[in-house]
């Protein structure tokens, strides 16, 4: 059975625009994912640790958005990232030592 998309928007201590989700992000809810991505301008750190599946639906839209994200992924996407190359392009936090290089 799917999990639920749930995409929690709030702010850090800084001020930086957070986008907690959780569930599956798939071909039903990537516009969902992208709404909420279209939604604000800036830098953005989107916590993507309750998240159970990723699709290349739910890629292809946080690759749109990459020049002003930054994850922090749990340890099930980390093979998923690496091997799209999403890794290299965005700062990504939590992927067990072997973080993305764009600072």
């Amino acid at each position: 059975m799917t999990t639920p998309l749930t995409l929690t928007p709030g702010r850090g201590p800084d001020g930086t625009g957070r986008l907690a989700v959780s569930g599956e992000i798939d071909m039903s809810n990537a516009g969902d994912l992208a709404e909420a991505l279209d939604s604000g301008s800036g830098p953005l750190v989107v916590d993507l640790t309750g998240v159970e599946y990723l699709d290349s639906a739910g890629l292809s839209v946080l690759f749109a958005h990459a020049e002003r994200l930054e994850l922090i992924v749990p340890p099930l996407l980390e093979p998923v990232l690496t091997v799209s190359g999403l890794a290299d392009l965005v700062t990504v936090h939590g992927l067990g030592g072997a973080a993305g290089s764009r600072q």
